[in-house]
C-alpha cells in the first residue's frame, strides 16, 4: 500500500489539480484509491470524489481530536491500495504559532511522507533553496519528493530539475506544464464544484491523461510505499432505517460531508435524494435536510419550481422536522438578493437574504447551545465552520435562536440557529464527530416526531 500528503509552499500551487489527477490517473490503473481532504471543505472533495470513485473524507484538527483523525484514515483505507490527503493552504501554514493544526501537523500525526507541490512560475534555481528550507524547518517531515507545477517549458524544466538534483537529494516526481487544460473554474468559495460542472467528468479524464502523461506515477507509488495499516477499524452499529429523511442534493445544494450522511443512515434514516431544481413535490419523508451550496447561481430556477416550494413551506408549516445549512437557510427565506435582482425563495423563515461580495461569515466557529435548542441531548458548546457571502436582513426581534456565537459571526455576530416550530436554520456547518453526535440528535428528533404523528 501507498499513502502521502499532498501539500504546497503556499495556496493556489495547483495542489488540487494534482491531487484530482492523480486520484483519476491511477484508479485508471486499476488501483482502488482513498482522498481525503485537510480541514473543512466541500468544493474539493466533490472533484477528489468524482476522480477517485470514493467518497473523500475531511480531516480537521479543530473538529476532530487526534485518536479521531488516526482511526478515520485507518477506517476508510482498509482494502485500498494507495491514501492520498490533499493539505489545505501551505505545509507549514497554520492558525498558531507551533503550526499544531497544519499539514506538517497532520503528516506527523498520520505518518505520511509529503509530496510537496511547488509552484515554480518565475523560479529556476530558487526552487533548491526552497526545498531545502522546507526540509530543515522540521525535520521530522518525510519528504517523498516534489512535482514541479505550471512549468514554463522544456528548457524551464531542465533548469529546476538541474537545481534539484545538485543541491538537494529530494526527487523530483513530475513536472507539469503550464496548461489551459488544466485549469478549473473557480468562483468565491473556490473552484467551481463539480456538481455543477456537467463536463465534470471529461475534465477529470483529460487531467488524469495530462498528469498520467507529466508524473512518474512508478516513481511515486515506490516513494511512498508503506507496510499495511494496523488494524483498528471502528465498528459502527448501524439501525434498520425506520425513517426517511430527504435531502436536497442538486446543482444548486451540493455541500455534504460524506460521513455525516453515512451517520445519518447508520442511525436509521433512509435517504431519500431530492432535486430542488427538478421535482414537483416533495416526496414522503419524515423530515429534511437542505444543505449548503450555490442557491444564488440557480436562484431563478428555485423560484420558479412554486410546486416543490410550497410543499416544503407547508412541511414546515405542518412542523415537520427540517435542519438547513447555509445555502439551506437562504433557500427558507423569504427573498434572495444577489447582483441587482430579487427572487422568491420558500419564504418560511421570516427574514430574507442578500449576496454581498465579500465574505460575511468565514472560517471555524465556537458556538455555545441556548436551551432553545429542538434536538435531544446537544453537547454545551462545539465546534463547527462557516463560509458565506450573503447576510440575513430584515430579522425580526422575536425569534428563538440555537447558539450563541462565540468565535464567528453567525447571523448577527451573537446569535446563529434560528427555530421556527420543528426547523433549525443556521449559517454554521456542523460535522458529525464525537464531540458532535449532530445526526444522531437528529434522526431521534425525527424519530420522535414521527412517533407523535402517529398517535
Amino acid at each position: 500500500m501507498s499513502h502521502f500528503l499532498i501539500s504546497a509552499a503556499h495556496k493556489s500551487s495547483g495542489k488540487t489539480t494534482i491531487s484530482l489527477g492523480l486520484c483519476a490517473a491511477l484508479r485508471a490503473r486499476g488501483l482502488l484509491v482513498q482522498p481525503f481532504k485537510k480541514g473543512p471543505d466541500y468544493i474539493d472533495p466533490l472533484w477528489l470524489t468524482q476522480a477517485a470513485q470514493r467518497p473523500c473524507y475531511n480531516l480537521d484538527f479543530y473538529t476532530m481530536s487526534s485518536p479521531e483523525i488516526r482511526d478515520s484514515v485507518v477506517q476508510y483505507s482498509q482494502g485500498v491500495d494507495i491514501s492520498i490527503i490533499e493539505g489545505n493552504k501551505g505545509l507549514y501554514d497554520g492558525m498558531d504559532v507551533e503550526g499544531s493544526n497544519s499539514n506538517a501537523a497532520l503528516a506527523r500525526l498520520l505518518d505520511v511522507p509529503v509530496v510537496l507541490v511547488l509552484d515554480t512560475q518565475g523560479m529556476t534555481r530558487g526552487v533548491a533553496p526552497l526545498v531545502l528550507g522546507y526540509q530543515s524547518f522540521d525535520k521530522h517531515i518525510k519528504f517523498a519528493g516534489v512535482i514541479l507545477n505550471k512549468v514554463g517549458g522544456a528548457r524551464h524544466e531542465g533548469k529546476l530539475r538541474e537545481s534539484m538534483e545538485y543541491y538537494t537529494d529530494v526527487p523530483v516526481i513530475g513536472a507539469v506544464q503550464r496548461d489551459s487544460r488544466l485549469v478549473i473554474e473557480e468562483r468565491h468559495l473556490g473552484l467551481m464544484p463539480s456538481n455543477e460542472d456537467k463536463q465534470a467528468r471529461d475534465k477529470i479524464n483529460t487531467i488524469a491523461e495530462l498528469i498520467a502523461g507529466q508524473v512518474d506515477l512508478e516513481l511515486l507509488l515506490k516513494l511512498t510505499e508503506t507496510g499495511a495499516r494496523a488494524k483498528g477499524e471502528r465498528v459502527k452499529d448501524h439501525c434498520a432505517p425506520d425513517i426517511k429523511i430527504g435531502v436536497v442534493r442538486d446543482a444548486a445544494f451540493g455541500f455534504y460531508y460524506a460521513s455525516d450522511l453515512e451517520a445519518l443512515e447508520a442511525a436509521g434514516a433512509e435517504l431519500v435524494f431530492i432535486d430542488a431544481l427538478h421535482d414537483s413535490h416533495l416526496p414522503a419523508v419524515d423530515g429534511l435536510f437542505i444543505g449548503g451550496g450555490f442557491p444564488e447561481a440557480k436562484m431563478e430556477s428555485l423560484s420558479n419550481n412554486k410546486s416543490l416550494k410550497k410543499d416544503i413551506r407547508d412541511a414546515i408549516e405542518r412542523a415537520m422536522p427540517v435542519y438547513a445549512e447555509c445555502g439551506g437557510l437562504m433557500y427558507l427565506s423569504r427573498h434572495l438578493t444577489w447582483q441587482g435582482k430579487t427572487c422568491e425563495m420558500v419564504g418560511a423563515l421570516p427574514f430574507d437574504t442578500v449576496m454581498e461580495v465579500r465574505p460575511q461569515g468565514r472560517g471555524y466557529v465556537h458556538l455555545r447551545e441556548t436551551g432553545n435548542g429542538l434536538w435531544p441531548d446537544q453537547p454545551t458548546e462545539f465546534y463547527a465552520h462557516e463560509f458565506h457571502y450573503s447576510r440575513v436582513i430584515n430579522l425580526p426581534s422575536h425569534l428563538k435562536f440555537a447558539y450563541h456565537v462565540l468565535r464567528g459571526t453567525g447571523l448577527d455576530g451573537r446569535h446563529d440557529g434560528v427555530i421556527y416550530k420543528n426547523t433549525l436554520a443556521s449559517y454554521v456547518h456542523l460535522r458529525d464527530v464525537e464531540k458532535n453526535r449532530w445526526a444522531q440528535r437528529f434522526v431521534d428528533f425525527v424519530r420522535s416526531y414521527k412517533k407523535s404523528t402517529l398517535h
